[in-house]
């Protein structure tokens, strides 16, 4: 335990020192949560970039609306919350909502809502890492389907391979994702790839 998680008693004195607008408090969620955030919020928008801005939104607003903020709700919660929540804001203004959009964004809020935090960071370091141990032929088409959404036929036209090439390659993705993820890659992969 560090000095600085030492002065904090507990979630309840953190927020009340952070309503009182200690910038200490506020210091200390940043450093606890931003990381945690940050990759959180990747998975969601596949763009750094936009996850950066999305983050930094929420701690601003949290610095903004701190006298709102209740000491009895967990503000780890809160946090994921409210980059869920930004998320949605911004794919909202910049994007038409198609139904996969729709499936996609009420799985987000699933994960939003009821995760462990921890165990979901790891279980999508998991899936990255198992997508870059992909063969790189293996990796392209998957990354072509999953997330560019490409159907098999536009694969094949699109690498000038056969469909049943593409098909191979997608199998052999699934087979060692799923070593790697279990029976779960399904939903995996449905918030990780649009």
């Amino acid at each position: 335990m560090t000095i600085i998680e030492f002065m904090y008693k507990d979630n309840h004195d953190l927020i009340e020192r952070l309503k009182n607008g200690e910038d200490s408090a506020y210091s200390y969620l940043l450093q606890l949560y931003h990381r945690q955030l940050f990759v959180y919020v990747v998975t969601l928008t596949r763009d750094r970039d936009l996850a950066e801005d999305i983050i930094q939104n929420v701690f601003l607003k949290l610095w903004e609306y701190r006298s709102r903020l209740n000491p009895n709700y967990s503000i780890k919660n809160f946090l994921y919350r409210s980059s869920y929540n930004e998320f949605v804001n911004n794919y909202n203004k910049n994007k038409v909502i198609t139904y996969f959009d729709k499936v996609f964004l009420e799985n987000a809020e699933q994960v939003a809502m009821n995760s462990d935090f921890e165990l979901l960071e790891r279980k999508m370091e998991i899936v990255f890492e198992g997508v870059s141990l992909l063969p790189d032929k293996c990796a392209e088409v998957f990354i072509l389907s999953k997330r560019e959404g490409l159907t098999n036929i536009e694969i094949a036209d699109y690498l000038n391979i056969s469909l049943k090439t593409v098909e191979g390659h997608l199998t052999k993705a699934y087979s060692i994702l799923r070593e790697r993820l279990g029976t779960k890659i399904e939903s995996f992969l449905l918030l990780l790839f649009q």
